[in-house]
């Protein structure tokens, strides 16, 4: 069964950045990006940095310990597109942030 986890309000996350959160175990990072709310796996898989804390420019995000840069609307890795990291799909319920959770 898929479930919505609400993790932050409209407002929380800054246009243009991103922040981390603990649901079920696992820490996400969602970006605000325009507007849009896009939410991925917030482990760099290279040496384990914070996505979250990483710069965004046009829909990805750099890494800040060694600028390995994702996509932040599907998870690909944008220097090999085979390879992607777990991307979460989050929609707005009221002023909710919610991610989708299997």
């Amino acid at each position: 069964m898929v479930r919505y986890v609400s993790v932050a309000k409209i407002g929380e996350i800054p246009e243009g950045h991103g922040k981390a959160f603990e649901v079920d175990g696992r820490v996400i990072a969602v970006f605000n990006d325009h507007g849009e709310y896009h939410a991925i796996d917030d482990c760099c898989p290279h040496m384990g940095g914070s996505l979250a804390q990483g710069a965004i420019e046009d829909s990805t995000v750099a890494c800040p310990w060694h600028a390995w840069r994702f996509d932040i609307r599907d998870g690909t890795w944008c220097d090999n597109r085979r390879i992607k990291i777990e991307q979460f799909d989050v929609r707005i319920e009221g002023d909710d942030i919610q991610v989708e959770m299997p």
